[in-house]
């Protein structure tokens, strides 16, 4: 199944050298450099290399350091906002924005724009997720609507848009619009554990902040879901072959855009059991260009393949021209393991206790990548029928998806005959 499980559940992290980067060459207080950039360091050394000194400010002055106290907030709170949804950090920042203020007109005018800024970003990222919240509760059981309103079935996705690249091209506006809502600071909190080094019981990492990146990953699952409901609701074969053959365009079309994680949900759809089981309708259905797009995503040698059709993308989009060269949507899922086993794969701290800067610079980058990625527009028309449907309209749960298939398709084992029988006795009761 296309469903992703819990974050802890998901990962092996064995395998990875957790002695990365410990490389120690130009050692200077403390410090150690490779190539001037900072590999590791205790604590300790790092604190005193930062804290302000005569060489640093030489008379020592508030009036000195606020510029760059300013500067420092101004890109913390535009880069990482969504760490100031604690309560607590917001206080803080407040308490030290005032300080900075007092006394100077013009550093109270950049205090309070900062403020606003960042109010503003909050508030935005709060109303999307009511709306998130209200689209979920919209989405039932198909099943459920099916027996009590029989005409729904006549519905399908061709008769809202009979234009895969059209609707390839919707499916770029949601992922783009999700991915963009997703703060580089939610990939730390999904995998945040406290150091058993650091004995600050005040760390403000307990509470985690990922809803946003977490309903993108429930976005690929409903995506998957919904390929393979419309793929199982159709009565006729042929007519069953045609959604077959149409996802088969989508996918395609998701592939040219860069929209790998459409692709690879669409594909996790027409693999999904109920609807690989259907040969008579596969047999009618153009599968000759589903299989090179499988093998486009095939998963071994660590997706060989799709890393290196994602790195082309990535590529084509730092010389792009356009917005529609500049898209690259990454197999989300992938990318969280990647980040996954980089950061349990690799320690924070080498065994002098130093702070491993090599691993947080790899972390780093590929967290880069993503936020460059996700601030591309789209440049697509927005469809609201096409991308209602997408977003709003029920899907089959596991259960109902194996008994339309067993009703398209019947049984062939006394397995799936007993679990016919089951299913039909459950879900086909008299309303």
């Amino acid at each position: 199944m296309p469903q992703t499980p819990p974050f802890a559940a998901m990962f092996d992290s064995s395998g990875y050298n957790r002695n990365l980067y410990q490389s120690k060459e130009d050692h200077c207080g403390g410090l150690y450099y490779h190539d001037n950039n900072l590999l590791s360091g205790s604590l300790e050394a790092l604190i005193q290399h930062l804290v302000p000194n005569v060489d640093y400010y030489p008379d020592n002055q508030t009036r000195k350091i606020a510029p760059k106290i300013l500067q420092l907030l101004t890109e913390w709170t535009e880069t990482f906002p969504y760490d100031f949804r604690d309560e607590r950090m917001m206080k803080n920042l407040k308490e030290l924005a005032q300080r900075i203020a007092r006394g100077d007109e013009m550093y109270r005018k950049n205090v309070q724009q900062l403020l606003q800024n960042l109010i503003r970003k909050l508030t935005t990222v709060s109303q999307y997720e009511e709306v998130l919240a209200k689209i979920n509760a919209a989405s039932t059981d198909h099943l459920t609507v099916l027996k009590t309103k029989p005409q729904s079935i006549q519905r399908d996705i061709i008769a809202v848009c009979n234009d895969p690249y059209a609707l390839a091209q919707q499916l770029t506006h949601i992922e783009l619009e999700r991915l963009n809502y997703i703060g580089p600071e939610e990939f730390v909190q999904a995998f945040v554990q406290k150091d058993p080094l650091d004995n600050d019981t005040s760390c403000y990492g307990d509470r985690k902040k990922t809803r946003n990146l977490e309903a993108y990953v429930e976005w690929f699952n409903r995506l998957s879901y919904l390929v393979a409901t419309e793929i199982c609701m159709p009565v006729k074969k042929k007519h069953r072959a045609r959604v077959i053959d149409y996802f088969i365009d989508v996918a395609r079309e998701c592939f040219n855009i860069g929209n790998f994680n459409s692709l690879m949900a669409i594909i996790s759809g027409m693999n999904m059991s109920p609807v690989s089981r259907l040969k008579k309708t596969w047999a009618k259905a153009k599968t000759a260009k589903f299989y090179i797009l499988e093998h486009q995503m095939d998963p071994s040698s660590n997706f060989y393949n799709y890393r290196t059709a994602l790195r082309g993308a990535a590529q084509r989009s730092l010389t792009a021209h356009s917005n529609r060269e500049k898209i690259v949507i990454p197999f989300f899922s992938l990318l969280i393991k990647d980040i996954y086993f980089l950061n349990e794969g690799c320690a924070n701290r080498l065994p002098n206790g130093h702070v491993n800067f090599g691993k947080f610079w790899e972390l780093a980058k590929q967290v880069s990548d993503f936020m460059t990625w996700k601030q591309v527009e789209c440049p697509f028309e927005r469809d609201r029928k096409i991308l209602q449907y997408l977003l709003t309209v029920p899907v089959f749960s596991d259960d109902a998806l194996y008994l339309a298939s067993y009703e398209s398709e019947s049984p062939e084992n006394h397995i799936e005959k007993d679990r016919w029988k089951t299913l039909r006795s459950a879900l086909l009761v008299r309303v």
